[in-house]
């Protein structure tokens, strides 16, 4: 019982000095987009756009268990490129921004799959309920120098269900629902440091 006890403290400890020693990657918001795709009456496909994102990425470059994200999102920046449109989004009919003005996503862990992949999981707030959700990710990239900063970048996508966050606003037409009830993500990140 002790030997397990002292090597779960082990791990435990291990864990938490590699986030320690882990540096800090700033999300640059130039180049980063965090995107949505939903049916419409069931026969097209809406895609849109948050214009305000920002986070943190902690990761050693090497280790992806070392991994912590942290990405907040202005949820009043919605953009579909219709202004009727994303104002009705902003609404108590969906976001509620006066209310809820901001969208983030936590991570808790990160598992590597095989090269180049790996699957995130953390907590995703939105719209007041907070949910986990499992990103699938590509990346994240191997550290690039650009001037006096390393840059790298990475590529996560997910599905969730509009009505596990009470995004429940909806119309019929003949029988199809105005807005489809599952939202597919996709967040393509690129984050800054100094050496």
């Amino acid at each position: 019982m002790r030997v397990l006890f002292s090597t779960v403290a082990a791990s435990i400890a291990l864990s938490a000095a590699a986030h320690a020693q882990a540096p800090t990657w700033n999300i640059d918001p130039n180049h980063t987009a965090a995107q949505f795709a939903v049916k419409h009456l069931l026969v097209s496909t809406v895609r849109g756009h948050f214009e305000k994102v920002s986070g943190t990425i902690q990761w050693d470059g090497k280790d992806a268990r070392t991994i912590v994200v942290n990405v907040s999102i202005d949820a009043a920046s919605v953009n579909t490129r219709i202004p009727m449109r994303d104002n009705d989004l902003r609404s108590a009919n969906f976001f509620e921004v006066a209310t809820y003005p901001t969208i983030t996503f936590a991570s808790k862990s990160a598992e590597s799959i095989e090269a180049g992949k790996l699957k995130l999981l953390g907590a995703l707030t939105m719209h007041g309920v907070t949910k986990d959700v499992v990103l699938d990710v590509e990346g994240p990239s191997a550290p690039l120098t650009q001037g006096p900063s390393l840059r790298i970048g990475a590529s996560a996508s997910a599905k969730i269900n509009r009505h596990d966050f009470n995004l429940r606003f909806n119309r019929a037409v003949e029988g199809a629902p105005v807005v489809g009830d599952t939202i597919a993500i996709t967040i393509d990140i690129e984050a800054t440091r100094r050496p």
